[in-house]
C-alpha cells in the first residue's frame, strides 16, 4: 500500500501518525487495548488489515496490549531495530508497513512470544453477536 506522508497525514490521528509512521511508542497503560477483554479482531489502524485476535491477546503486565502470535504468520513482518534500548525486533503491518510494536522472547505457551503492540496503531472490530 502506497500513500504519500501528506496521505498519512490527513488519515491518521497525530498519535497514530508518530507511532505507525514514525516508529513512536504510545506511554504505558495509556492505550485504549491495554486491559481490553472484549472479542474480536485487532486490525491495523492505518490500512485495516487484520494483525491480531483477541484469542491470542493475554496480560503482560507491561501496560501494553500482548498477544503470543498474530492472526497469521503473513499478517505482520518483522526486522531488527537498534535504538537507544538496545537491539529489538520491531513488528509492522505486512500490508502498510505501519509499526505496530515489538516482540520479545518471554511470552507464554505456546508460542514462547510477545508481541507488545501499541494501542494506537490497532482498531477493534468487535466479535458479532448473532
Amino acid at each position: 500500500m502506497q500513500k504519500t506522508e501528506q496521505e498519512w497525514k490527513a488519515e491518521l490521528t497525530p498519535e497514530q501518525y508518530k507511532v505507525l509512521r514514525e516508529k513512536g511508542t504510545e506511554r504505558a497503560f495509556t492505550g485504549r487495548y491495554h486491559a481490553s477483554k472484549e472479542p474480536g479482531v485487532y486490525r491495523c489502524a492505518g490500512c485495516g488489515a487484520e494483525v491480531f485476535s483477541s484469542e491470542t491477546k493475554y496480560e503482560s503486565g507491561t501496560g501494553w496490549p500482548s498477544f503470543w502470535e498474530p492472526a497469521r504468520e503473513e499478517a505482520v513482518e518483522t526486522e531488527r531495530d537498534w535504538g537507544l534500548l538496545g537491539m529489538r525486533t520491531e513488528v509492522h503491518c505486512a500490508s502498510c508497513g505501519g509499526h505496530l510494536g515489538h516482540v520479545f522472547p518471554d511470552g507464554p505457551h505456546p508460542t514462547g512470544l510477545r508481541f507488545c503492540i501499541n494501542s494506537c496503531a490497532l482498531e477493534l472490530e468487535p466479535e458479532s453477536s448473532d
